[in-house]
């Protein structure tokens, strides 16, 4: 299916839209200390993507531009959570590092993959979907953690950091292989089995 401008006039993408303009709020009131606040719109912006992704499959409007559309204002929301919660000295930067290192190094990679042609089949992975979900879990429970004080929160908010930052290894590794072993397959079929 060609990317088409009308495309993001559907209601999914329109929606994922949307989730952008979270972004900010949520980080300016992590560096206000409002962490109910900030709790709040995060899990907003979170079923807003279940939301956009329900409606896609409902009203058959599943875009080229919505696959790419929503993952990136995923990343964005997440990274800038990590990023804004690093800063504050809430999670370590060891944890961030590695989350942002990753992305990068994906966006990176698929985006000259794309350009050149050699590659376009971009679908996440089992574990880059286990991966975000870790990271979705885990910011609330960090900004939890700075609300309520019980100890079995401090026990979870470890959890959930080290969870992700396995499968922030994990994923990467296995998307580089993956990644790598389609370029061969696609070398192997030829110039036209790449697009």
């Amino acid at each position: 299916m060609p990317l088409k401008f009308s495309q993001i006039w559907t209601a999914p993408n329109e929606i994922t839209l949307l989730r952008l303009i979270f972004i900010p709020f949520v980080i300016m009131n992590v560096m206000g200390g409002d962490y109910r606040w900030a709790i709040t719109l995060f899990l907003l912006a979170g079923a807003s993507d279940a939301l956009d992704g329900s409606l896609a499959r409902l009203l058959k409007q599943k875009t080229v531009l919505g696959q790419y559309l929503d993952p990136i204002a995923d990343k964005l929301l997440l990274s800038s959570c990590f990023l804004v919660l690093s800063f504050e000295h809430k999670i370590a930067w060891k944890f961030t590092v590695l989350v942002l290192s990753r992305d990068i190094c994906i966006v990176a990679i698929s985006g000259a993959l794309y350009a050149t042609n050699a590659l376009r089949d971009f679908r996440p992975s089992l574990y880059g979907k286990l991966n975000t979900a870790a990271q979705v879990l885990t910011i609330p429970i960090v900004m939890a953690r700075e609300i309520y004080t019980q100890s079995w929160l401090v026990e979870a908010k470890a959890i959930a950091l080290w969870t992700t930052f396995a499968l922030t290894l994990v994923s990467g590794v296995h998307y580089i292989l993956v990644t790598g072993q389609r370029l061969r397959d696609a070398q192997a079929r030829g110039p036209s089995a790449a697009s």
